[in-house]
């Protein structure tokens, strides 16, 4: 007796992580939330709602991106980390969700707080300065850098940002300098430095090609590995003489931690049809995205190399957040 009555009492912890098969087959039954750490209009914001609105248009899901900006995405971090695992509450994640937790002093969730869905796919970011500066290359940007440490003013989209820590990571590499100015999103960063109010930016490559090419700001880098198809005439970081350094921002769709399997496959499924398809590979491809549609457990893993190679690359550079 007392046997049955331990496996009923564990039973009960157990019952959240199960899903009847009725209950499966009815989600979802409700529109479903996805979180986005940074403001509308911005990168994460534009990916978010491509992909949920092509989703929309061909499976039962009806998605509501709620935009919950600020705190280097923690705010939106923590709402997801934190609700109920039923499927109705996402998370649409740029690099912040694996930075974060090494970045900030105090952050209440760490990459075990997720549960993930799908590797959407990663982009290059564009270092660029105003024409106005006079400097023509990465490697004199440096050498004035170094002149004095707030001579040049650096706007990111926010503290711990991509755009944030991808500077991070070059000035720990070439001993490049700067006063770093935080913004609320990479659009007001994006307005400051074409109106001369500050001297650099490292921000989304879709965002930043248009004020290139119409010479209203002046490409020195992209960060990734390798040149974005639509930047073929931008160097890498790497290319313009800092060996090794490679950064890019991604975007994952995760959910809170114990969402059930049934839902997890639902959503995948509904995902990877849509985001494999041509019409949308194009369609980010455009923006400088490339697709990964990678599967549960290839995201997981993502995740992780993740949150180890910016947890190192953080201790390495001394950078902390409160």
């Amino acid at each position: 007796m007392r046997h049955a009555r331990s496996f009923w009492i564990a039973s009960l912890f157990l019952l959240p992580l199960i899903v009847p098969p009725a209950m499966a087959s009815q989600y979802p039954d409700k529109p479903v939330r996805v979180l986005v750490g940074f403001p509308a209009g911005g990168s994460a914001d534009i990916v978010a709602r491509m992909v949920t609105g092509a989703v929309a248009k061909t499976s039962k899901f009806e998605f509501v991106v709620e935009n919950r900006s600020g705190a280097g995405g923690n705010i939106a971090f923590d709402g997801a980390a934190n609700a109920a695992p039923d499927g109705y509450t996402l998370l649409f994640s740029t690099p912040g969700v694996a930075i974060n937790p090494s970045l900030y002093r105090k952050v209440s969730f760490t990459q075990s707080d997720f549960t993930p869905i799908t590797l959407v796919g990663e982009a290059p970011l564009m270092l660029m300065v105003r024409p106005s500066l006079g400097i023509k290359t990465l490697a004199g940007l440096i050498k004035e850098s170094r002149k004095d440490p707030e001579a040049i003013r650096f706007a990111s989209s926010g503290s711990g940002s991509s755009s944030h820590l991808a500077a991070e990571v070059l000035r720990s590499m070439s001993g490049m300098q700067y006063l770093h100015v935080p913004y609320r999103g990479g659009g007001a960063a994006m307005t400051d430095l074409i109106g001369d109010r500050v001297d650099m930016t490292v921000l989304p490559i879709a965002e930043s090609m248009p004020y290139v090419n119409d010479k209203k700001l002046l490409a020195l880098g992209q960060t990734g590995s390798r040149r974005s198809a639509i930047a073929p005439d931008v160097p890498t970081i790497a290319q313009a003489g800092v060996d090794g350094y490679s950064v890019t921002t991604w975007y994952m769709l995760l959910g809170p931690k114990n969402l059930p399997e049934p839902i997890v496959n639902a959503l995948y499924e509904a995902f990877s049809q849509v985001v494999g398809s041509e019409d949308l590979k194009k369609s980010l491809e455009a923006r400088g995205v490339d697709v990964i549609n990678a599967d549960p457990q290839e995201t997981a893993e993502f995740l992780k190399q993740q949150s180890e190679s910016w947890a190192k690359a953080i201790e390495a550079s001394g950078t902390k957040l409160d």
